[in-house]
């Protein structure tokens, strides 16, 4: 991809029109796209389409228009198993995102089947979305929460962890590309590590799936979550990923119409899978924009992507570490297109102000990773992070601008 880089970076921004615009007087250079990437016009026509064309309610109308948007709705989660390679359909959930899909986790599996003295791991890199829910369910029902520590450069230290497993580990959750450093971890080799003691596993793929092919038979993950908003998809959906056999036996979450059977004062019989987990009137817009994204995804091609971006990451590192007193924090050997920063006697947020005076979105701050920032001894971060769409010309525009920012503030 290298040689046609530039060309193949043009074609893809005349996609997305919110690039297209000046902020304080300056094009807007997009570098917050670990908290959200843009959405192509063919993903917004497809929410304003279904509005427009063919608004419905799902699943149980019989006239066209329901019949219509069921169809798209469920290509959706067609399209969905093919992006993950999950063996079947009804082993996807839609969910609002990443963190609705651990909660989900957490407050069915985790009720049902773990008891006072069970051991949950997590590592130290974890966003809040992947603590707080066993933080919850370990106060609930005297769980123990153990922690994978990582070493200086951001990278999960795996003898560690292998020391962590008992036979009370019943689950392991774990993000597979951390938000705020950008590290790669080894999932596969921690999944099989907890399948030998019998523990479960979740892996938070919220910042993968937009950078990394994700196989879960390959990698023979027990349950998977992630976030159609950092794939070039709506905000406010993803879906979950589960073994058949396992959401099976997980009682429901949420009750409602579509998550059953048959209703009676005495007694309610539950639907079967994925309806089961799927009470009320979905996100149904979203859910079929985001197959518009996944079609967007996988017409560039993941590899072709994430050869881009590797390019513009290597570029990009290269030139923050010429700046005098910038401090890269992950250097992971293995990273996705995440460069998180420190600047000797300058506040994250003041960074991010100075940059954006000059049209440049960067996200200052913790990430919603505080025990990891706890760990790095800083309060947090500068954090820019790359798309398909970016260029090397815009990461010069960061370069200039960090610059000034220490001209300003140094």
């Amino acid at each position: 991809m290298s040689s046609s880089n530039h060309i193949i970076s043009a074609k893809v921004r005349e996609q997305f029109p919110i690039l297209h615009q000046e902020i304080n007087g300056k094009p807007l250079v997009y570098f917050d796209n670990a908290a959200t990437t843009q959405k192509p016009q063919v993903v917004i026509d497809a929410i304003s389409g279904y509005y427009s064309g063919y608004n419905a309610n799902i699943h149980r109308g019989i006239h066209h228009l329901a019949e219509k948007a069921t169809s798209a709705f469920e290509q959706t989660r067609k399209g969905i198993q093919r992006f993950l390679n999950a063996a079947k359909q009804e082993e996807i959930i839609f969910t609002y995102g990443t963190t609705d899909g651990i909660n989900l986790i957490a407050q069915t599996y985790g009720r049902a089947f773990l008891n006072e003295g069970d051991e949950i791991i997590i590592s130290t890199m974890e966003h809040h979305s992947n603590i707080v829910p066993w933080q919850m369910l370990c106060e609930e029902k005297g769980c123990i929460l153990k922690v994978i520590p990582i070493n200086d450069e951001g990278e999960l230290l795996m003898e560690e962890y292998k020391k962590l497993l008992t036979n009370k580990t019943k689950i392991v959750s774990v993000v597979y590309a951390s938000n705020a450093l950008g590290t790669v971890n080894p999932v596969k080799d921690i999944i099989d590590a907890a399948h030998e003691v019998g523990a479960v596993t979740i892996i938070d793929a919220a910042q993968a799936t937009s950078h990394i092919k994700i196989d879960v038979q390959q990698l023979d993950t027990d349950f998977l979550c992630f976030s159609a908003h950092k794939l070039y998809g709506p905000t406010g959906m993803g879906a979950l990923y589960g073994k058949e056999d396992l959401l099976n036996k997980m009682p429901p979450w949420r009750g409602g119409g579509e998550m059953i059977k048959e209703v009676s004062f005495e007694k309610t019989t539950y639907n079967e899978l994925p309806y089961k987990f799927e009470a009320g009137t979905p996100n149904i817009a979203d859910v079929i924009a985001l197959q518009t994204a996944l079609d967007f995804v996988n017409e560039l091609g993941l590899e072709n992507i994430a050869s881009y971006e590797q390019e513009l990451l290597e570029y990009a590192t290269e030139a923050l570490e010429a700046i005098e007193g910038l401090t890269i924090i992950g250097k992971a050997k293995e990273k996705v297109s995440v460069i998180s920063f420190i600047m000797d006697g300058i506040h994250p947020q003041d960074i991010g102000v100075i940059l954006d005076q000059q049209g440049i979105a960067i996200r200052t701050g913790h990430h919603c990773t505080q025990p990891l920032m706890q760990r790095f001894g800083i309060v947090g971060t500068s954090r820019a992070s790359f798309a398909v769409y970016n260029t090397k010309e815009e990461v010069d525009k960061l370069v200039a601008g960090l610059q000034k920012v220490k001209r300003l503030l140094a």
